[in-house]
């Protein structure tokens, strides 16, 4: 199907510049690289420029918010909405203290982990196996190699729906596995992390870590990370293996032979054949295992009407 593609400059009663696109394919900004078309698609070049946007927006439109694309999955129908896209955007870092470093939602983890290394900084080393974005590390209490994303916040900048901003503390939100709440309607522009001065080889660290998730998970492939959260107490990609699940497909999605918990998109699979192999996998694991697994994975969007999916 071909999709045409508009862009324009955004603009209003207030005096901004920033691009917004109608009927973008999705597929170009997820890591699963599928996936229908968004409504409208918006890239601000800054915190002000989105502040003007989001007070322009009708009160009763959906917005979702994207940064690199991982841990997402868009269903074939798109989104009747609006996206906002930080990455390549919202990208500033800086050292506010000695020991304190301000990271806008667009920054990859990985730039995080490697800046916090490069400014003598430990504590943040375990980020560069997340392969999002601030933004969403805060927005789920992403984590690798046993860390997780809230121990090191020290405050938040979000902004609602009207533009405006507020800058929050983790005592106004309850933090869990994979999960984050907070004030409704805001979402995450920055986050201030507070690290500790390293007494030893950061930089070393951080390779010995890239090096061992390119080891043990299928970097390089059109994946979205882990699928799954692990069960307390166990790993996802045990149970799913030990169910006899790798190698198993739907469509053009498999599951992959390196780590179990990790999806692969082999270049023609559909965001349904994802989806459905997502749920084949949860009922086999809790038929076999006992343990129902929680997809880790956000879904969003709508599905494509029958006749699509079956085309």
């Amino acid at each position: 199907m071909t999709v045409s593609i508009e862009t324009t400059v955004v603009g209003g009663g207030e005096n901004f510049m920033g691009e917004l696109r109608t009927s973008e394919p999705m597929s170009r900004h997820t890591s699963w690289r599928t996936g229908g078309v968004a409504k409208h698609f918006f890239k601000p070049d800054n915190l002000e420029e989105l502040a003007v946007f989001l007070r322009q927006r009708p009160a009763d439109e959906a917005i979702v918010w994207v940064g690199l694309g991982s841990n997402l999955l868009v269903r074939d129908g798109g989104i009747n909405g609006t996206v906002i896209c930080t990455s390549g955007v919202l990208g500033k870092i800086a050292l506010l203290e000695s020991d304190l470093i301000r990271a806008e939602a667009g920054v990859p983890c990985a730039k995080l982990a490697r800046t916090s290394v490069r400014y003598g900084l430990g504590g943040a080393e375990f980020l560069i196996g997340i392969p999002g974005t601030v933004g969403g590390a805060l927005a789920m209490n992403a984590g690798a190699f046993g860390g997780e994303t809230w121990p090191i916040v020290e405050a938040v900048e979000t902004i609602d729906r009207l533009g405006r901003r507020y800058l929050r503390t983790p005592e106004e939100y309850r933090i869990a596995y994979r999960k984050v709440e907070g004030p409704i309607n805001e979402w995450f522009v920055a986050g201030h992390f507070r690290l500790k001065i390293a007494r030893d080889d950061g930089l070393k660290r951080t390779k010995a870590l890239l090096e061992r998730r390119n080891e043990t998970q299928p970097t390089g492939q059109a994946s979205c990370g882990s699928v799954f959260r692990n069960p307390e107490g166990d790993f996802a990609g045990r149970l799913i293996e030990a169910c006899g699940l790798k190698g198993v497909s739907v469509g053009g999605a498999v599951v992959s032979e390196k780590h179990a918990n990790f999806i692969i998109n082999r270049g023609d699979a559909t965001a349904d054949d994802i989806e459905r192999l997502i749920q084949l996998v949860i009922a086999r694991v809790e038929a076999e295992q006992g343990v129902q697994l929680m997809p880790e994975v956000h879904i969003v969007g709508d599905a494509a009407p029958a006749e699509s999916a079956q085309g």
